[in-house]
Formats: C-alpha cells, structure tokens, sequence
C-alpha cells in the first residue's frame, strides 16, 4: 500500500517531501506494467510488454527496460497527456504514437493468477474425491467444501430449483473468482496488490458474463414478458411503455452488478490507502516527530480497515452470486415455477 512510498518522499537532506494524495491513490488504484515492491517503490517486479508498431512488427520485452524514463526500440513511457502511464512509440519527429498494447500487466497477470488458484482449488476438492470417495475431507479442501455446500445448497439451490446443476458451475465459478480476486487485492506483497475488482473493467466483463448467460438461455415466456407483458393494454399499446421499461431492466440489472462491486471494493483500498497517507501528510506539514506519531493511528485504523475488507470481499462475491442467480432464475419463469415445490421440500 502507501508505505511503499516512504522511500521516495525524502529530499536529498532527508527531510519528508509533502505527497501528492491524487497521484499517490491513482497510481495504487491503477493498472501497471510491473509489480511494486514493498517499501522500495523505484523496484518493480518486470512483465512482459507486448507491442505492435507503427510499421507492424510486433515487439516484446520486460518492463524493467523502461524504467527510469529510458527509451527501448523506441518505445517508452508516456509522463502526462492522454498516454499517460501508457507504453508509446515515439515516431523520428517527435511525437508519439499508442501503439496495439497486448502487454501482461499486473491486472492482467492478477487474473491469471487468481483463475490458477481458483482451479488448484477446484482439482484439489476433485481429487480429494476420486482418491478417497466419500471420506470426509479435512483442513483446507473441507472449508472449501463448506463454503461450497453453503452457497449451493442454501443459496443457488433454493432460487434455481431443479435448474441448480445446469447453471451451479457458472454461479460457483464467479463466486470463487471474484472472492480470490478480492482477498489477492488485499495482500501488498506478490502475487497481491491487484486491484482487480476495483477495476471497472473487470467488473464489467463479469457482469457481461451473467447478462449473457441470463439472456442467451431465456425462455419463451421471459421473452414474452419483456415484449407484451401481463398489464393493461393501455400501458403496453399504442406507446409500448412497459416494453421500454422492461428492456431497460435488461440492462440496468448488470450495471448495478458492475458498480456495485467496482464501488465497494475501489473504495476499501482507498481508505486504507489514505489511512497510511495520513503518515506523510502530517510529516510534511509539522515534522518527521508528528508524522512518526501518526504512524500508530494511521497504522491501526489501517489494519482495522483490511479487516473489514476481508469480509467485505466475501460480502460482495456473496451478493454478486446471489443476484446473478436471481437474474438468471427470472428469466426461466416456468422453470422457475415448476421447481419451487420441489426446493421447498
């Protein structure tokens, strides 16, 4: 988190620069080309940067060679401007060109690594299975098991009925996905320090996945309710009121899946952040000796806030598994229906 900076906020005499908040918590909260080390914020873990130039070709190499503002294949960089932050070409006049950018960056790697973990942990149960049948587990693999039983069995189950098994695997693969892409963005140190679910693009493609899986699989009868639904013709014909709002719903529903989880995970790693820029921020303004006395509070309120973000985490994988199933489970209405008795049961 902010502590990484601390090396980098002294002058030449040691003294204790005044940060810059907006550009310290943008750059946090930001996608990057490396991965920061804790406590020595000029040392980056390098990946890979894949580009294509200008003329075509496609260039690649690690990150570490544009460090420090250099310039490699006449590629760096970018400080300000509408690149800014951003691998650029910089053409023999002078000026830059954005090149195609398919470079692993660190939100880019931290889906990757979490999509590893979240299928280590998937064959772990599987193996645990097929090697000991129906032995129950123990440690790790029986709390994953726990956890699975619980959001199956008491939550898809119930609002899916005898569709459960059909769309379990995609509830359960967001759930366990989005709750290991949570917890890594809490951890400082690699493979951590992602934030991917505080990215609106993460969440977008999420909440895409449960519109389409919503959608594609409608039934007749859902169709039929958005476009000539049960109401008085008046709301319906001649102005197809009801019509509209319903497509609107189509819509509105993922988006409120897609901010709500950017909003409550984006704002948990700013507060923290914030919380330990407090340190810096009365170091500058009355002295090192001040600052180092916020370092208690600052740490604390910190601590309790990553605590507090831990449960969120589990919250809002929760919440985004339990309105996916809801989404999904009103557009199969007969199904739905037919199925409810045999869930109460």
């Amino acid at each position: 988190m902010a502590w990484g900076y601390v090396d980098a906020m002294h002058d030449s005499k040691g003294q204790m620069e005044k940060p810059n908040p907006q550009e310290i918590i943008f750059e946090h909260l930001g996608d990057a080309y490396g991965w920061e080390v804790p406590f020595m914020h000029s040392k980056r873990i390098p990946l890979p940067v894949i580009v294509r130039a200008q003329d075509g070709s496609w260039h690649m190499f690690l990150s570490s060679r544009l460090e420090g503002g250099a310039n490699y294949q006449g590629f760096e960089l970018a400080h300000g401007g509408d690149y800014n932050n951003k691998v650029v070409q910089v053409l023999p006049d002078g000026s830059q060109y954005r090149p195609v950018d398919l470079s692993i960056t660190k939100n880019a790697a931290g889906i990757i690594i979490a999509a590893l973990l979240v299928i280590a942990m998937v064959f772990k149960v599987r193996n645990w299975y097929k090697k000991n049948g129906m032995k129950a587990p123990r440690r790790f693999t029986a709390a994953l098991e726990l956890v699975v039983d619980f959001v199956y069995t008491d939550t898809i189950r119930p609002i899916m009925g005898k569709e459960a098994p059909k769309y379990g695997p995609y509830l359960l693969t967001a759930f366990f996905f989005i709750l290991t892409m949570n917890l890594l963005g809490l951890i400082v140190i690699f493979p951590g320090g992602a934030n991917l679910t505080g990215n609106l693009a993460v969440t977008a493609v999420l909440a895409l996945a449960t519109f389409l899986v919503t959608n594609l699989t409608g039934t007749k009868h859902y169709w039929k309710e958005m476009f000539w639904p049960e109401v008085p013709t008046a709301l319906k014909c001649p102005v197809p009121l009801m019509q509209v709002i319903e497509i609107f719903g189509i819509f509105t529903k993922p988006i409120a899946l897609m901010i709500r989880l950017f909003a409550n995970m984006m704002g948990g790693h700013m507060v923290v952040i914030v919380f330990m820029l407090l340190i810096f921020i009365f170091g500058s303004m009355f002295g090192v000796a001040v600052g180092g006395g916020m370092t208690v509070l600052s740490v604390a309120l910190s601590l309790f806030m990553l605590l507090l973000d831990t449960l969120v985490s589990f919250i809002q994988a929760y919440v985004f598994t339990i309105l996916s199933t809801m989404f999904i489970s009103m557009a199969h209405v007969h199904a739905h229906a037919e199925s409810a008795p045999e869930a109460a049961k």
